[in-house]
């Protein structure tokens, strides 16, 4: 799985794909990350890739030409056709869903953009979809591009200590996770607070993993009550998990 990232700053990215659990996915090959500066495609002897908005206002707007060359450099050297993914806060929000879908692909070209914007004309030629983390403005599309990465990184074969780390995670089964805990089985001081429920020290797997599941609906009942009615929608509630849930919605 290969990724192309256009960027004025390459340099953020070097850190982030080498620490960290994910930097096995990234050092094994699974993904390959290749950096692409965009002042290196321009002709202007300043290597400028922007200009005033036509129109007025403040800001800058990165230019149609040294994006169009940066992109074609990308899709020589790929051989291959691949998406253009552009993160911008107009886009779709990236959530887990998405993440498998472009985890189970061959990759993509991930344009970061900078400035006041984009030049539209660019964007409506080449952009296959746009992304958001989330709903507020960064200084570029650099940190959302990590984020993707990493995210996707995490999915692959052998990244993760235990393969079933991932299939339990917040968002894998369309519910926020459940809370986990470790030693010491009690704090001192801390009271009943401190203590670790008893059912995970029971041995009682089947009692465990109802409890996991109770924990994990009663906190995204709480916490983002629009999952549990997408799961509903979508079937994944079982008879079981409705009845639990009718108690805490009563």
């Amino acid at each position: 799985m290969r990724f192309d990232v256009i960027t004025l700053f390459p340099n953020l990215f070097a850190p982030h794909l080498s620490e960290g659990v994910t930097r096995r996915a990234f050092e094994s090959g699974q993904v390959e990350v290749r950096l692409w500066n965009l002042r290196d495609h321009t002709d202007d002897p300043h290597r400028r890739v922007d200009d005033r908005p036509y129109g007025g206002g403040p800001g800058m707007v990165l230019l149609v030409e040294p994006l169009e060359r940066a992109l074609a450099a990308v899709r020589a050297a790929r051989g291959e056709a691949a998406p253009l993914l552009h993160f911008s806060p107009t886009g779709r929000r990236i959530d887990q869903a998405l993440v498998q879908e472009v985890a189970s692909g061959g990759g993509a070209i991930l344009l970061c953009g900078r400035y006041e914007g984009i030049d539209q004309r660019f964007l409506d030629r080449h952009v296959d979809v746009e992304l958001s983390l989330g709903d507020f403005v960064l200084s570029g599309g650099e940190l959302p591009a990590l984020a993707l990465l990493d995210a996707v990184a995490r999915l692959q074969d052998g990244v993760l200590g235990d393969s079933r780390s991932h299939a339990q995670d917040s968002f894998s089964q369309g519910l926020l996770d459940c809370p986990h805990y470790s030693r010491p089985e009690a704090l001192p001081g801390a009271g009943d607070a401190g203590t670790v429920p008893a059912v995970l020290m029971s041995g009682n797997h089947g009692q465990i993993a109802r409890w996991r599941r109770e924990r994990s609906l009663a906190l995204t009942l709480r916490r983002r009550p629009e999952l549990i009615a997408a799961a509903r929608a979508a079937g994944r509630l079982s008879p079981t998990d409705e009845s639990y849930l009718a108690t805490l919605e009563q």
